[in-house]
């Protein structure tokens, strides 16, 4: 967010879908970063102009190498992290790709199965959304705040409290 204007950031996050395997970047290779040694989607930052599903295009390109050919949009996340990040993320996952997968500069890309990214080094709310995109929840609104110790202190699914039983 820049504090400033007040002006979160907009992002797209997406986990390719494969043969019962999700495509995560192992986040390794950058310095200072909030994702550091975790393990995440691929996506990134819009540029000026662009929409959710240009971003996403783009953004898996430039990570990947791979064309997206089938996605779907599965929800925004709003995700605050202190006082000084907030940001609207886009959530899709893909089934159709085409191309050659490519090293990414970003980190190290991996399949991982379904089953075991709950074992990985992840945010917990990244959890809470795994779990809604199981059970293949419709378009969903997922608000996940973080204090600065990396602690998710409030979850709201579609705009009301998300318990920890729940999740």
């Amino acid at each position: 967010m820049d504090k400033e204007n007040n002006i979160p950031q907009l992002t797209t996050l997406c986990y390719i879908e494969h043969n019962g395997k999700y495509l995560m970047l192992h986040r390794v290779k950058k310095k200072n970063d909030i994702n550091k040694d975790k393990y995440i989607g691929i996506g990134g930052h819009f540029e000026y102009g662009e929409s959710p599903d240009e971003c996403l295009i783009r953004e898996v390109k430039e990570e990947t190498g791979l064309t997206l050919t089938d996605y779907r949009s599965r929800g925004i996340i709003t995700f605050v992290y202190g006082s000084d990040v907030v940001e609207y993320m886009h959530l899709y996952t893909a089934t159709g790709y085409s191309g050659k997968m490519t090293e990414c500069d970003e980190g190290e890309l991996v399949w991982i199965d379904k089953t075991k990214v709950y074992d990985l080094d992840i945010w917990e709310g990244d959890k809470v959304f795994f779990r809604l995109l199981d059970k293949d929840s419709y378009f969903f609104s997922l608000k996940l705040v973080y204090d600065k110790d990396d602690r998710l202190t409030d979850v709201r699914l579609n705009g009301k409290e998300y318990g920890r039983d729940e999740r």
